[in-house]
Order: structure tokens, then C-alpha cells, then sequence
């Protein structure tokens, strides 16, 4: 994933690229990119979003550090057919409690009781997240007092909070991208719901604390002087370092068997491109 700034995103000569206020143009490899975060001062041209949706770049403009998501575009990808199977499995309360607990088992390792509501299942995870961050807190040698940061004060948060935030943005654009082009909504969760991003924040979620969390608490522990950026950098090694793309589809598809319905067959155009190759952009 690549975040931009300062500049307006074009295509010339056929070629995707980042016009600075001095006109230098920085070549944007928009093939090879899962998604690009759009900060403040970007302008985009319609050559330009046509170009990303031709080759499965998900374009997603968001606040200063990444900490608001105000829009998204479209990648390619959506299909009736899985868009209606999976509003049918969170429409039937049964199937939907199903595909909650297996996504908790995955991410716990461990087996839920059966006779567990939602309202149980969220209990457990949050007791299991807060000893996790303690846990990940003490391991990389940082203060943790806890998940806490305000949206609208963005510098009140402590650092380690900063980086979760940061770290958390990139993971949600690369999830909401692999959603996307697999044919699914990002507004229909299981765990959550009633937000624009609920599916994403349920599959972000099985990916969490095996990436972001790491990157960021490390990040965090190094006391660097742009920490948001570092653990930008950091999470992109670590999706690359973990494969993220390769497993986020097949998980997908995996969790919502869960709800005993036959998945339609995967899109011939959903397209993720890989992480594990390209160069590294300077932003």
C-alpha cells in the first residue's frame, strides 16, 4: 500500500503518477498496489481512478496520519450473488451467531461453547484483547495504559496508541480491498455491524494481533521522530513478511462456511495484487 499527499494523481503517458506543487512527477506502480491512502492536499483525475479500478486498486481518501476514513472507490469485483450470500447468512440470526464463533475461535484458538450469545462472545474478546495488548506491551518494553485515543486529538493519544491507530488504517484498507474484489460488501459484519466498515473490521480483526499490534508496539519502542510513518513501513513489511494478501480471501471464505451455505465460486475478476514484490516508494 502507498500513501499520498500533497499533489495530484494523474496518468501521463500511460504511466500512474504523483505531480508535486514544483511539477516533479514520482511514478505510483498502481498494478502492483493493493490500495493507496489519499491524505489531505491530493486532488485525483478521472484518468486516474479509471486506471486504478481497471487494475484492482482500491483508492481510499482519509485523514491526516490516516486517522478518518472519509470515502473509498471501487476496485472491481462485486457480484450479486456473493453480496446476497452473505446478507443472507447476517439476516439469519442462526447462521450469523455461527460464522461469530468461528471467526473467535480462529483468532483465540480455542473452541467457544455453543450456548454462547454474541453479547457473550464479545465479552471474551474483549477480556482476551486487553491481556493480549499487556502481553505484547511487555514484550516489546513499552508503557501500555490501555486502548485510548480521540479521533478529533490526534496528538493527545500517547505514542504507542498513535501506532496501533496508524498501524490499524493500513490493515483496514488491505482487508477492505481483498473484500472488495472478492465480490463481498464491507457493510455486512457478523461481529460487528451497523457501520459502513463492519466486515472489514470483523476480518481485520482475525489478522490483528499476528500483524499491526507487533509493528506497531516494536515501532513504538523505538521512539522514532515520525513514529506514524515508521509504522507504516513496518506494517508493510509485515503483510508482506506474513503473506496477508494470499490469506485474506480463502479466510474469508473459510469463516463464512461456517454458516453451512455453499459459497458461490470465486470471481474470475477478483484481483489482488501481491505485496511480496515491487519497489519501495519514498513518500
Amino acid at each position: 500500500m502507498i500513501f499520498l499527499e500533497y499533489g495530484l494523481i494523474d496518468v501521463i503517458d500511460g504511466a500512474f503518477v504523483l505531480v508535486d506543487v514544483n511539477g516533479i512527477r514520482t511514478q505510483i506502480p498502481v498494478g502492483g498496489v493493493a490500495c493507496i491512502m489519499l491524505e489531505p492536499g491530493t486532488r485525483v483525475s478521472h484518468a486516474a481512478v479509471k486506471l486504478a479500478a481497471q487494475v484492482g486498486c482500491l483508492l481510499v481518501w482519509i485523514g491526516e496520519g490516516g486517522v478518518r476514513l472519509y470515502s473509498v472507490g471501487h476496485p472491481g469485483g462485486y457480484r450479486s450473488d456473493r453480496l446476497l450470500f452473505q446478507a443472507a447468512l447476517a439476516l439469519d440470526s442462526a447462521a450469523r451467531l455461527k460464522v461469530a464463533r468461528k471467526m473467535y475461535e480462529f483468532r483465540f484458538q480455542e473452541v467457544i461453547p455453543e450456548e454462547y450469545s454474541l453479547e457473550q462472545l464479545k465479552g471474551h474478546e474483549g477480556a482476551r484483547v486487553k491481556k493480549l495488548y499487556y502481553w505484547y506491551a511487555e514484550m516489546y518494553g513499552i508503557t501500555w495504559k490501555g486502548r485510548n485515543y480521540d479521533p478529533k486529538s490526534w496528538k493527545s493519544a500517547d505514542v504507542p496508541n498513535r501506532c496501533l491507530s496508524a498501524g490499524t488504517s493500513c490493515l483496514y484498507g488491505v482487508c477492505e480491498a481483498a473484500i472488495l474484489a472478492a465480490g463481498y460488501s464491507p457493510a455486512i459484519g457478523f461481529v460487528h455491524y451497523g457501520k459502513p466498515l463492519s466486515f472489514v473490521y470483523d476480518i481485520a480483526d482475525l489478522f490483528k494481533f499476528e500483524t499491526v499490534v507487533p509493528a506497531a508496539f516494536q515501532t513504538a519502542a523505538e521512539h522514532p521522530a515520525d513514529a506514524e510513518r515508521e509504522v507504516r513501513y513496518a506494517c508493510r513489511d509485515m503483510f508482506r513478511k506474513t503473506h496477508l494478501l494470499e490469506k485474506v480471501i480463502p479466510l474469508i471464505n473459510d469463516m463464512l462456511q461456517a454458516g453451512e451455505r455453499d459459497i458461490p465460486d470465486v470471481p474470475d475478476d477478483a484481483v489482488i495484487p501481491p505485496l511480496d514484490g515491487g519497489e519501495r516508494c519514498q513518500i
